[in-house]
Parts: C-alpha cells; sequence; structure tokens
C-alpha cells in the first residue's frame, strides 16, 4: 500500500467482524421464531384430536351403561320367563302324581276286589272305566266299587324334599302359591 505520510488517518469506529459461517442474530432469532410456531400449530392439532378423542371415549361409555341397563332387563325378564315355565312344570308335576296315584289306588281296588279261588267272576262289579275328570267330580271308579270303606289305599309316596336353593336366587312366594325366584346381581 502507498500512504501519504501528511495525509491525516480515518478512523472508521468499531469493526463487527463477521465470521464466515456463523449466522447473524437477526437469522437466529427467525429460527427460533420459526420453531415456536411449527410446535404450537403441532400442539394445538394435538390438542383438537384429543379433545375429539375424549368427546368419543365418553359417547362409548354411555352407550355401553345403556348396555348394562338392556342386559339388566333381558336378564329380568329371562328370570320372570324361567319362573313361569318352572312354575307350571310344578303344577303339571302334581297333575301327574295325582293321576298316577288315583291309577295306583284304581289298581289296588281292583286287585283286592277280585274274586278267590271257585267264585265265578260275575260276581264282581264290573269297574267303568272313567276319562280324566276333575278334581271336583267323583270319579266313575270310585262309584262302582264294592265297598270304599273296606278297600285301603296304598300309602302315597313321600315326595323328596327340595335341594337346597342357590344363593345365587332369591325365593319369592305369592299369595295365590306360585313360587318365584329372581336371580340376584
Amino acid at each position: 500500500m502507498i500512504s501519504d505520510p501528511e495525509m491525516p488517518a480515518i478512523e472508521l469506529g468499531p469493526r463487527e467482524e463477521v465470521a464466515v459461517g456463523k449466522p447473524s442474530r437477526k437469522g437466529t432469532i427467525g429460527l427460533v421464531v420459526a420453531g415456536a410456531a411449527v410446535v404450537t400449530v403441532v400442539n394445538l392439532t394435538a390438542a383438537v384430536y384429543l379433545y375429539r378423542g375424549i368427546n368419543d371415549l365418553r359417547t362409548v361409555e354411555a352407550r355401553l351403561e345403556q348396555l348394562g341397563q338392556f342386559e339388566q332387563r333381558i336378564s329380568a325378564r329371562l328370570d320372570t320367563v324361567n319362573n313361569g315355565f318352572q312354575s307350571r312344570f310344578e303344577k303339571l308335576d302334581d297333575q301327574l302324581q295325582a293321576k298316577f296315584n288315583e291309577v295306583n289306588g284304581g289298581i289296588a281296588r281292583l286287585g283286592q276286589s277280585r274274586p278267590v279261588g271257585d267264585e265265578p267272576m260275575a260276581s264282581a262289579p264290573e269297574p267303568a272305566f272313567a276319562p280324566a275328570s276333575t278334581e271336583t267330580e267323583p270319579s266313575a271308579f270310585a262309584e262302582n266299587t264294592a265297598d270304599p270303606g273296606s278297600v285301603e289305599m296304598p300309602p302315597l309316596r313321600k315326595r323328596a324334599p327340595p335341594p337346597a336353593p342357590n344363593p345365587a336366587y332369591q325365593r319369592i312366594q305369592q299369595a295365590d302359591g306360585k313360587v318365584y325366584y329372581r336371580k340376584i346381581n
């Protein structure tokens, strides 16, 4: 460089040296702001999806609760139907047992009124067959037998005691004698 010694020197003030590869402050601030904006957008999107998910979960929980109530109603109706069938079966069993006892009594009376030895068969009254009768009508068997007082009825069989109640069911006996069992939840 050629310099003139008589020329006054020029001072430039503080010098900022910019290093190569090092970003400036403005660039750094811009990058931080852009990153914060991206994070904010991601957080807002996640919050919206989370809110929707919570609402869907509440809807599903409400429907599941309704399903539980529906299951309880169906269970109660099935118990009622089961109790009705059980009551009918018990009634039919009692009627069938009464008919068997009536038939067994008629057979026993016939066996006792049979002639013994050389007696002719014509001396014994011939029983008439009676169709199924109601409980209020006397049976034709009883009318046609010889001496009803002399005929011994065979002892009635005792029914076995019912099994021990299941603790999962509650026994309900109504005034008309019907027994129902309801499942305890």
